[in-house]
């Protein structure tokens, strides 16, 4: 079984920034792609960026030129940095990674989940 484990979040005032991380562990063969999504109150799930295995970046419009998705391969960790934050972002921000065991078994796994709060 693999696990992703967030790490992070926390409460923040209106403008500042906060650095999550999400780390892999567990038997597979390796990571294609990651990301990060987030989940406000009485809101469905949404896309906040997702990072391929070779570094391709895609990012909500709401989060551009804010929000970088970055990972080190090596240490099958994703992050995603948030700076300028606003209150209406605060979520629950959960990640997610495409994990291969076999060239024909792959399976996407989340996180549990960190609590991101945006104090106005």
């Amino acid at each position: 079984q693999v696990q992703l484990v967030e790490s992070g979040g926390g409460v923040v005032q209106t403008g500042g920034s906060l650095r999550l991380s999400c780390a892999a562990s567990g038997t597979f063969s390796s990571i294609n792609d990651m990301g990060w999504y987030r989940q406000a109150p009485g809101k469905q799930r949404e896309l906040v960026a997702t990072i391929t295995r070779g570094g391709f970046t895609n990012d909500a419009d709401s989060v551009k030129g804010r929000f970088t998705i970055s990972r080190d391969n090596a240490k099958n960790t994703v992050y995603l940095q948030m700076n300028s934050l606003k209150p209406e972002e605060t979520a629950v921000y959960y990640c997610n990674a495409e994990i291969v065991r076999r060239w024909y078994d792959r399976y996407v796994s989340w996180g549990q989940g960190t609590q991101v709060t945006v104090s106005s």
